[in-house]
């Protein structure tokens, strides 16, 4: 091999080594991640991750004319990003009427569900409103408002091979994704085999690939899905205790809480949830379901 020939195999070589690198530090940046916000009071406290950003305040967010907010973008009928590139959804009709309330346009940022709280601590949203179940865990790393959902787990099948028990998984692999509450609730069977996802788009292209046997998340949200697939049936419906769903704050930030715990208990008086429900869920669900098994309103279960 000759000198020239050397000195460009190093410098090709050079050059790929710098792509990745560029293109590792884009990933490191991503929407789900927990990059630290500019708007900054005096002070921060420590999380496991590392140093906690202080919240905008409700005058930071209101001269901002934004308010900031985590959502999902490929949870249909709760959270997606439609063909025309809009948000849409449940928790996309309740972020729109919070904001306007506010006298501020919402800012959405795409969240996977593993990086909730993560965006909370990093000060990149004001509010994550992404089907966010409440659990005493979360409760430690979060401050949540009011509910105005509620739900249990699901499990998701193909018609072929009906999943209709937790028993009938044993020795099987259940798909889930990353961050949710199905993870903890089948961690505790371990003869379930568990291939986990970071996104729920890629946890049911798993599931219509065959690479699992079935898979679990929200009842409302696996319901949902096997309307709009026809092959596939929700064996296992409720599965677990009800859970609540409501919008959660960074830790300690009480101006903000407090304003959406009043907005959920004024809307509750107006029935906005119901109507929410009728816009973006019932046309999916159709009358098969009744919207006391979901909707919440004033924050009362």
């Amino acid at each position: 091999m000759t000198t020239n020939v050397l000195k460009r195999t190093a410098q090709v070589a050079i050059s790929a080594a710098a792509a990745v690198a560029m293109l590792a530090g884009f990933a490191a940046c991503g929407p789900s991640g927990a990059t630290p916000g500019s708007d900054n009071n005096s002070g921060s406290s420590s999380t496991g991750a590392g140093k906690q950003q202080t919240a905008r305040t409700l005058d930071q967010i209101k001269k901002s004319g934004k308010l900031k907010v985590a959502v999902f973008s490929d949870k249909a009928p709760f959270g997606y990003v439609d063909k025309d590139g809009k948000n849409q959804g449940y928790d996309i009709v309740f972020a729109e009427r919070l904001a306007k309330d506010l006298g501020v346009k919402p800012e959405y940022t795409t969240v996977d569900p593993a990086a909730r709280v993560d965006v909370l601590a990093s000060n990149k949203v004001d509010v994550t409103l992404a089907n966010f179940t409440v659990t005493p865990e979360r409760e430690e790393k979060v401050d949540f408002a009011k509910p105005y959902m509620k739900v249990a787990l699901g499990v998701v099948s193909p018609d072929s091979k009906p999943i209709k028990s937790v028993d009938q998984l044993k020795g099987k692999t259940l798909i889930i994704a990353k961050g949710t509450t199905a993870e903890p609730y089948f961690a505790k069977y371990p003869d379930i085999k568990l291939q986990k996802y970071d996104q729920y788009a890629d946890a049911y292209n798993a599931l219509l690939d065959g690479r699992g046997d079935a898979m679990s998340t929200d009842n409302t949200e696996v319901l949902a899905w096997a309307k709009a697939n026809k092959v596939f049936t929700v064996g296992i419906t409720k599965l677990g205790d009800e859970q609540p769903i409501a919008p959660a704050v960074q830790k300690g930030n009480k101006a903000l809480l407090n304003y959406i715990n009043e907005e959920i208990v004024k809307l509750g008086k107006e029935q906005f949830f119901h109507k929410d429900y009728d816009q973006t869920l019932k046309p999916v669900y159709g009358d098969s379901s009744n919207p006391d098994d979901i909707v919440v309103e004033g924050g009362k279960i």
